[in-house]
């Protein structure tokens, strides 16, 4: 049988909608002519596929222009919500924000990226393009660093293997060797550091959140600008008030799994 038949071969159809939905995500909006100018696929086929998606309320479309549908708001919240940790930790991030006057992400391992899962705003929080939803390579964030630095060894190999080291800014780690030797230095200490790595002039500190086997299911970060969040605040502060906040999760997902 040749391996494109085999049982765990991809679904072309599918992949094609796919393909559509990343594309009117990141345009915000496109016309038929449009799409198929993007794809290597015939536009009766796309006209198809389109109108499908429309007809289960998964596209919208205004004078000939297709958009993403808010349907995919209640699968998003849906996935949210039956995240293991995302309802104990709420609060918590909540506090955190009212507490340093920051920006507080809290983030989620998924596959081989970090997906942002909410966000909470002290006084003077930096605002940035990221956005509730949005999945990044773990290597460019604070928070992801400190996933990957709670990650079996094997594990973190396979991903950087697969994903590479694409850079974000030009501070962005990118030589395998120098993540590898900042990770040993995160897992010591239990958070990771984000110096104007995924945003120029925003400084970021992270911790991993960790199940009862210590696998990381995400971690929190806590950014600001550069200018504000820097010397002593990032490097012994921030980090001890984040990692407070990370024993307490812990200790409610101990207890709930008990209960």
């Amino acid at each position: 049988m040749p391996e494109n038949d085999g049982p765990n071969r991809a679904v072309t159809t599918t992949e094609t909608s796919i393909r559509i939905l990343e594309l009117l995500k990141a345009s915000r909006g496109l016309t038929l002519a449009e799409i198929t100018s993007e794809l290597a696929v015939a536009r009766s086929t796309i006209h198809r596929h389109l109108l499908t998606l429309e007809n289960n309320d998964l596209v919208v479309r205004d004078n000939g222009t297709f958009y993403i549908g808010l349907r995919f708001l209640d699968f998003g919240i849906c996935a949210r919500d039956q995240t293991e940790f995302f309802n104990v930790a709420r609060e918590p991030v909540d506090r955190l924000a009212e507490e340093t006057g920051e920006k507080i992400w809290l983030v989620a391992k998924e596959g081989d990226f970090s997906v942002h899962l909410y966000k909470a705003y002290g006084d003077n929080p930096l605002k940035t393009s990221a956005r509730i939803g949005q999945r990044r390579h773990l290597h460019q964030l604070a928070a992801g660093k400190a996933i990957l630095a709670s990650l079996p060894e094997d594990e973190r190999r396979s991903i950087i293997e697969r994903r590479g080291l694409p850079e974000k800014t030009e501070n962005t780690v990118t030589n395998r060797e120098d993540l590898f030797e900042e990770i040993d230095s995160i897992a010591d200490r239990g958070y990771a550091f984000n110096i104007g790595e995924s945003i120029t002039g925003l400084n970021a500190v992270g911790a991993a959140i960790r199940g009862e086997d210590g696998y990381p299911l995400g971690s929190i970060s806590i950014s600001g600008p550069a200018n504000r969040v820097k010397g002593e605040l990032l490097r012994e502060q921030l980090p001890d008030t984040l990692l407070a906040v990370i024993d307490e999760i812990h200790i409610h997902l101990r207890y709930s799994s008990n209960l």
